[in-house]
């Protein structure tokens, strides 16, 4: 081989193109688990060749590393698999590393060993990659912010150096490192150095899940200081069962601000449990306007409660126009009220082709008592074999002794086991 390429230059691409990651998928899919194992971590960039070539190094390197550069590698690999993000602050590194060394190893440590051992990891194996090499975070791309609240709503740049993770390296750690739980100074380094929402609230989960709760508790205080409107809204739960309804609404009213309007959604609730209608609809009304078709429902029942029921109707109707079959459900029912039985059934229909099982039930009701009872019984065993406990219980009155296809009397109805479940209705059914 060596004579043949003598006096030739043979140009090779740094990465596969798209033909050649197909061939590579086919030679994976006939047997090739090496060329598989690689695919799982180069398919998007295309370098194969180089993942082939480092990963045996790579993992000799972890292996054989320095006391303080294996706890760098190993913090960064519980990072990964956690659910930091790809970019890993020098600081939250350092800080993380030392509870993964022994005591005797934390001893020897000298001033400068996380400079050493950065270096240590970023000196490359074969293939042109590093164990944890430094990085720059492209500069995201995306429109200009358009109001305000996105403006202030923005992440950041990590202070300071960020290093990345081998993906090699990481895929090994989550395999090997999985039932292990990351020592305090992770959860420490994680809750002073992360300023991310999605990694905070990530890490919130994780700990959570490790029964880590205190840790828990002060990553989610940390990520809802970062706008994570997910753990604001966990907050104001637990103000509210502790009895701190101004502090379960102070939360609000931030993840609010951020434009979550399911809190706005939570407040008009708690205004209206607390007495304060118009507040109530004030709030409801914000949430409407930006969207959410779960606040036009619940201004529908403010207004019916208030006896405007024209508004009532056409607050459902452009609740239901988005897609809110429960709204279409309540209208019908109103509809029924007023007496008109064909618009009830048309938006009944509507609400059941669009999977509410509820529907099927009411359908079959405003059937039955149409005098229809083919129809109803046919539409009773549909609802049967998508529904659930409370949609068995709710035909079980309608007819207490079933049916059978030939209408003689048989046990009281029973859901499929393998029937889907369909989506919440208004009395809490699924």
């Amino acid at each position: 081989m060596r004579e043949l390429l003598i006096g030739r230059t043979l140009t090779v691409p740094d990465a596969f193109d798209t033909q050649a990651l197909a061939t590579a998928a086919a030679l994976a899919e006939g047997g090739d688990q090496l060329l598989g194992d690689a695919l799982t971590r180069t398919r998007t960039g295309g370098r194969v060749t180089q993942d082939l070539a480092g990963a045996s190094a790579l993992l000799n390197r972890y292996q054989h590393a320095t006391p303080a550069a294996k706890a760098l590698l190993e913090a960064a690999m519980d990072a990964r698999r956690l659910g930091v993000d790809l970019h890993l602050p020098q600081a939250f590194l350092t800080d993380a590393a030392p509870d993964y060394l022994t005591d005797t190893d934390y001893d020897q440590l000298t001033d400068d060993w996380a400079e050493k051992a950065c270096a240590e990891l970023a000196e490359p194996v074969h293939g042109k990659q590093a164990p944890l090499r430094r990085t720059t975070p492209r500069p995201p791309r995306r429109p200009p912010a358009s109001s305000s609240v996105a403006a202030d709503t923005a992440v950041p740049p990590p202070m300071g150096p960020v290093f990345r993770l081998a993906d090699y390296l990481e895929q090994h750690g989550r395999t090997t490192r999985r039932r292990l739980c990351p020592p305090a100074s992770f959860w420490h380094a994680a809750h002073t150095h992360l300023t991310h929402s999605d990694d905070l609230n990530n890490l919130t989960q994780a700990a959570q899940s490790r029964h880590r709760l205190q840790w828990a508790n002060h990553l989610r205080h940390r990520a809802a200081l970062h706008g994570d409107t997910a753990a604001l809204h966990v907050l104001a739960v637990l103000k509210e069962r502790a009895g701190d309804q101004d502090g379960a609404e102070r939360l609000l009213r931030q993840a609010a601000d951020l434009g979550d309007t399911f809190a706005l959604v939570r407040l008009a609730e708690l205004r209206e449990e607390a007495g304060d209608q118009d507040g109530a609809e004030t709030l409801a009304r914000q949430a409407a306007d930006h969207g959410n078709t779960n606040a036009l429902r619940h201004l529908a029942e403010l207004r019916k409660k208030a006896g405007d029921r024209d508004e009532t109707q056409r607050l459902l109707r452009q609740a239901g126009d988005h897609g809110d079959t429960t709204a279409l459900y309540f209208l019908a029912v109103l509809r029924e009220e007023d007496g008109d039985r064909d618009g009830a059934e048309t938006l009944v229909q509507r609400a059941a082709d669009n999977g509410k099982v509820d529907a099927l039930v009411y359908l079959a009701e405003l059937r039955k008592r149409a005098g229809d009872r083919n129809s109803a019984e046919a539409l009773a065993r549909q609802a049967a074999n998508h529904g659930t406990l409370t949609t068995t219980y709710t035909l079980n009155k309608l007819w207490p002794h079933g049916l059978d296809p030939g209408g003689a009397p048989t046990p009281p109805w029973q859901p499929s086991v393998s029937a889907p479940l369909g989506q919440h209705g208004p009395s809490g059914t699924s």
